[in-house]
This record gives C-alpha cells, sequence and structure tokens, in this order.
C-alpha cells in the first residue's frame, strides 16, 4: 500500500475511536507533511521516537467540537499516476476549508504557499 494512503488511513482510523494519539513509521515526507497539518491546526503535535532503522512518529490528533481535525482526504497522485498543476491550475479545496499539499523544488508547500510563490509541483493529497 501506499505510505501517504497508509498514514491518512492510521489517522482516521484512531479518530474513529477517539484516541489521543497514533504511531506511524518514519519517513521524510511524512514528516514534511504532518508539519504543514500542524501549521494549519489539523493535528495537535507530532514527536520522532525511536532509533533507526525502527523510528516511529507520534501524532497527537486534534478534536474540534465533536469533529476531528483531519476530517477525510483524497490522495490525487499516486505511485501508479503522477499529477502534476501550474501555479495557475491550482485550485481552492473544499472552497478554502481543506489544503492540497504540492511537492515542489521548494519543498512540500500548501496550496495557498504554492500559489503565493507561484511555483506549481505535484499534487500530493487533499485534506479537509
Amino acid at each position: 500500500m501506499d505510505p501517504i494512503t497508509d498514514m491518512f488511513n492510521r489517522i482516521k482510523n484512531a479518530q474513529a475511536v477517539k484516541k489521543q494519539n497514533v504511531d506511524i513509521p518514519s519517513s521524510n515526507l511524512k514528516l514534511s507533511i504532518l508539519e504543514v497539518l500542524k501549521e494549519r491546526g489539523m493535528i495537535e503535535d507530532f514527536k520522532k521516537k525511536g532509533k533507526k532503522p525502527h523510528q516511529v512518529i507520534k501524532i497527537y490528533l486534534k478534536y474540534k467540537d465533536n469533529s476531528y481535525g483531519v476530517e477525510g482526504f483524497k490522495r490525487v497522485s499516486k505511485p501508479g499516476q503522477r499529477i502534476y498543476k501550474k501555479a495557475k491550475e491550482i485550485k481552492a479545496v473544499r472552497s478554502g476549508y481543506g489544503l492540497a499539499l504540492i511537492s515542489t523544488n521548494k519543498g512540500l508547500l500548501s496550496d495557498e504557499q504554492a500559489k503565493k510563490q507561484k511555483v506549481g509541483g505535484e499534487v500530493m493529497v487533499e485534506v479537509w
């Protein structure tokens, strides 16, 4: 399975049973994604634990008034089919209530940051 989809599935499953945190296998891409989610207030915090090669990331989940921090996600660019967008082609997710994570030559950016910096790239995932 795709590791990014697996990470979001673990988050969704942990939220469904109201867990406070969830552990996932570590990678640099996952850390970048979690950094953007933390900035947007979709997760509380995350910490890297353990020693190589068995490092894990502990994600502390956030709940807002009977709703979840991450309510849903859609994997846009998959390992079998990559989807790229120019800066002008990037559209708002869920009328601005969600965000798209875009892998650019300037690192992993949210859709708003990519538009401001006028860079396009691979649209990894949409989160709301």
